[in-house]
């Protein structure tokens, strides 16, 4: 994890590989942004000029590396761009500044040390900038290099991320400066450990893998754990985890992580979808939709980060993480399109499809989610491709029982950064799911398919719970070029909302 502090060095006098300044579009061409006045300075004040005859604009993202002047410690000095100067008595958003400071660390990958003078005018600013740093400078580097080159012995492994961030313009003395990096560490680290394990491998994850890791997570950051094995989970009657399990040689699982809070008011439950692969089943998937399958447990990935985060932020709310775990493979023991399966609820489903494996197993787990009773059920699933092709490949979709619920979700994945969009749950749909020889099918019609799969699950949300689903089909693996402060690979997708919304319950302040 790289490191991050709040440097007492002025920009002039920080001893580091490189420095990151701010650059926005102004009418006539760049202008050098807040926090960047010494840097300039010793460009004699012509720093906006010598990017200009760069080619740089200020555009959002855009990095232009240039050698340092002499007045500096720094032999580079990166301007990234932070996009059109905002109005009079506004500052830059901080997703903007979120974006600018990843793609600044990005850019300095193999780096050891790299100053940031980027636009700091509050503790939200602090925690934007250090949190798109942190997430900027991730890599996904487990599996590569390793051996040495013939002859020099020089390590022919991959360029490690930035080492160390350093924030100039914070005031490590300011308790609210200090508080916001400590939470921007915090998330920004369990983000990149749900980015690391949808990157895993999936010969590597299997269900009892992924429920060794939360466990010893967990028991690390005081978080309670129970884990139900194969023999547990046929004797509780889980038909839906099972089900889609059997096929495979690596059994499922699912883990119950508890944090708990003494002066805790309230209680979330948050339940995960976490297929460590998904081959479709019998129902196997077209090639060319089986490469990132791996990705398919990102649901679980960021129920469990957001768990332990909770944890480490002490946060005042009791957080119970649900991890439905399991593999779906086609053999002679899987499940078949027109078995019938009895979920933990007591219900049955005709399975028409077993590519629509994840509401099965979601099904198991808000069943016994609600038998808590908590103030609130949140499952996250990489649940359709309807949802992919609604919202793109950015943007997660919100269901929920309660419109008011959705709407603050909304506004908080919105506050983090996270892009999402509210949708809705249309009744006359669910009659498409109507079975002649089960109480449900897991399948009903096409169009629309995103929504159809949020009605099928809220057919086992406990009755007067509130319960919302989030599909982060789209967002949680990203296959296109890096941007901003997201990797290619796993993202990491819905850990900052469920943290936020940890957050928001524990202060009673959810709008």
């Amino acid at each position: 994890m790289t490191a991050l502090t709040l440097s007492t060095a002025g920009a002039a006098t920080l001893r580091a590989d490189a420095l990151v300044v701010g650059v926005a579009k102004g009418p006539k061409g760049a202008i050098v942004a807040a926090g960047a006045e010494a840097v300039d300075k010793a460009f004699d004040g012509k720093l906006a000029g010598v990017l200009d005859a760069l080619g740089a604009s200020g555009a959002e993202g855009e990095v232009t590396k240039l050698p340092a002047p002499a007045g500096l410690k720094v032999p580079v000095v990166l301007a990234v761009g932070l996009g059109s100067v905002p109005e009079k008595d506004e500052s830059f958003d901080e997703e903007v500044l979120r974006r600018a400071a990843g793609a600044a660390a990005r850019a300095l990958h193999g780096s050891k040390k790299a100053g940031f003078a980027l636009p700091l005018e509050d503790a939200s600013a602090v925690t934007a900038v250090a949190e798109g740093a942190l997430l900027g400078a991730y890599a996904f580097t487990a599996y590569q290099g390793g051996e040495k080159k013939a002859g020099n012995g020089k390590d022919s492994g991959p360029k490690q991320p930035l080492a160390e961030v350093a924030l100039l313009g914070a005031k490590p003395r300011d308790k609210e400066h200090k508080a916001a990096a400590e939470r921007a560490a915090v998330v920004a680290a369990e983000v990149n450990v749900a980015r690391d394990l949808v990157n895993t491998p999936p010969n590597d994850l299997t269900p009892e893998a992924f429920a060794a890791v939360a466990s010893a997570a967990a028991k690390e950051n005081g978080v309670k754990v129970q884990v139900l094995d194969e023999k547990a989970l046929v004797k509780g009657g889980y038909g839906g985890i099972m089900g889609v399990g059997k096929g495979s040689d690596n059994p499922p699982r699912l883990v119950k992580l508890t944090y708990t809070h003494p002066k805790a008011e309230k209680t979330l439950a948050f339940v995960g979808k976490g297929i460590t692969y998904d081959s479709g089943g019998i129902s196997l998937k077209p090639a060319g939709h089986n490469e990132t399958m791996k990705c398919d447990m990102a649901g679980a990935a960021a129920v469990f980060a957001s768990v332990v985060a909770a944890a480490k932020l002490g946060l005042r709310v009791n957080v119970t993480g649900w991890l439905a775990l399991a593999e779906n493979m086609p053999s002679g023991s899987a499940t078949k399109p027109g078995d019938v399966l009895r979920m933990y609820s007591g219900k049955t489903v005709e399975v028409l499809n077993t590519d629509a494996e994840g509401r099965l197993v979601l099904g198991d787990a808000l069943t016994k989610a609600s038998e808590e009773n908590p103030d609130a059920i949140v499952d996250v699933a990489t649940l359709t491709g309807a949802m992919v092709l609604a919202l793109g490949d950015r943007t997660f979709g919100i269901m929920s029982n309660d419109d008011a619920f959705r709407t603050s979700i909304h506004e908080i994945a919105e506050e983090v950064g996270e892009s999402s969009w509210p949708m809705p749950l249309p009744a006359e749909l669910r009659k498409t799911m109507d079975s002649p020889t089960a109480d449900i099918a897991n399948m009903g019609v096409r169009m629309g398919g995103g929504l159809v799969a949020g009605l099928f699950l809220q057919e086992f949300v406990g009755e007067g719970i509130t319960w919302a689903h989030l599909d982060i089909a789209g967002p949680a693996f990203h296959e296109g070029a890096p941007h901003g402060y997201t990797p290619k690979g796993g993202t990491g997708s819905a850990v900052r909302t469920l943290v936020r919304l940890a957050e928001r319950t524990a202060t009673g302040d959810l709008g």
